[in-house]
């Protein structure tokens, strides 16, 4: 086997692999480093949230209602799968489980809030609560806040720490991982390299955000920036006002997605899209970087706690990849012998664990239940080529943008928002 990518979709295909027959030769190309992609660099979110709604998830050809409950279940499941694996091949990643609460701050993010909490007991095990006020300030305590709600399906972890001691516990299985060896086409039986041909009988495409490099891929996903800032370590007397003492990853409800978490060394850690899309799905260093970006987000952070004389130290970012219907995939196919998964729009720490999970049931020809969830075979549609491609991606990033601030302005539901929520897995 040969898989294109040392990023968690990588490294999890290898490790299941590995584990379920050690005779396999299981060769990982990376580019750079292991993790140097968004599996290093993310927000540390290990959820049970999928990028698209169970709604849009029962649509898709051969697919249910209860097939998309079934997807529901599987990533709550895999919450805890990650969590059992990391304490096994004691990765100290600083995994903990305390939940996800997305704030509602405004009138009319608590109509929203409330309207998911219904949604999700249509839509699946009915896990998702509604905190009144009260309830809130005993997890977090934010300015502004309305009521919020509350899944337990969610694990804070450092993703650094995470992907690389994926790496080396699947090294200890067997697995060669090649690092700065670049592919630049795959096709059936071989990844072409900067330095000669690797054969194999599968080769698994994991490349996320990078798939535009790869020749014929252009229009896969589109790379799209999320950039993160985090602070000094806080004081006690900080974490006094701010709670988040069981480490919630956090959010609120505006269109524009944010998220943060309370790091194990005391730190916040804040992040949020904004970024604009790079003309012909371009990917640099430089791209990383953004200060407005980064201004804008420690704004906000500051606008959501109480951080008066606090320090941001830290700020970053880098490429998630986004498939024209956002809904991420994974699959095999028999003639060819490739396969591939990504496409997860920012939820990638845990779906890449059931991801490597399915691929391995999937290469091995085995009949589970992973293989017949509703993602396995899905393909998007290919983006639009240039310039359509530019404008329209940067049409929605701004579009969402807009949203919050018309809400803000009026007091109800965005009208752009609505529009666009069918385009972008609502």
């Amino acid at each position: 086997m040969v898989i294109v990518g040392a990023g968690y979709t990588g490294l999890w295909t290898a490790y299941y692999l590995a584990k379920a027959d050690p005779a396999l030769r299981i060769v990982v190309l990376e580019a750079e480093r292991a993790g140097f992609g968004a599996s290093g660099r993310n927000g540390g979110w290990c959820s049970a949230l999928f990028p698209v709604s169970s709604r849009r998830l029962a649509s898709l050809p051969g697919s249910s209602r209860d097939a998309a409950i079934e997807l529901h279940r599987a990533m709550q499941a895999t919450v805890n799968e990650v969590g059992l694996v990391t304490a096994a091949e004691q990765i100290d990643c600083d995994y903990h489980k305390g939940g996800t609460i997305v704030l509602a701050r405004t009138p009319v993010q608590l109509a929203r809030a409330r309207a998911e909490v219904a949604r999700s007991h249509d839509w699946g095990p009915g896990d998702l609560r509604f905190l009144e006020p009260d309830e809130v300030a005993a997890k977090v305590r934010a300015t502004k806040v309305l009521g919020a709600t509350f899944t337990p399906h969610c694990a804070a972890v450092h993703p650094g720490k995470l992907v690389r001691g994926l790496a080396v516990a699947v090294e200890r299985l067997g697995v060669t991982i090649h690092e700065h060896s670049p592919v630049h086409t795959i096709s059936a039986g071989r990844a072409i390299t900067s330095y000669g041909v690797v054969r194999a009988d599968v080769v698994v495409r994991a490349t996320e955000g990078f798939t535009p490099g790869l020749a014929g891929e252009s229009r896969a996903v589109a790379p799209v920036y999320s950039l993160m800032v985090a602070t000094e370590p806080l004081s006690a007397e900080v974490w006094d006002r701010i709670g988040l003492a069981d480490r919630p990853t956090f959010s609120d409800q505006r269109h524009l997605i944010i998220y943060g978490q309370r790091t194990a060394d005391g730190r916040l850690a804040f992040g949020g899209r904004g970024a604009p899309y790079h003309f012909r799905s371009r990917t640099k260093p430089s791209f990383d970087r953004s200060p407005a970006v980064f201004k804008g987000l420690q704004a906000t952070l500051r606008e959501l706690f109480d951080l008066s004389g606090v320090q941001f130290t830290h700020a970053w970012g880098g490429p998630l990849g986004i498939p024209r219907d956002w809904c991420a995939s994974v699959g095999l196919d028999r003639g060819s012998g490739v396969a591939w998964a990504g496409g997860y729009v920012g939820d990638g720490v845990s779906t890449a664990n059931l991801a490597g999970r399915t691929l391995t049931d999937l290469i091995l020809g085995r009949d589970t239940a992973l293989v017949r969830l509703p993602w396995v075979g899905h393909r998007s549609r290919r983006w639009e080529p240039e310039p359509l491609r530019w404008l329209g991606i940067n049409a929605g990033l701004r579009a969402m943008t807009f949203a919050d601030t018309e809400e803000r302005l009026t007091r109800r539901e965005s009208l752009i928002a609505r529009w666009m929520a069918p385009l972008i897995g609502g």
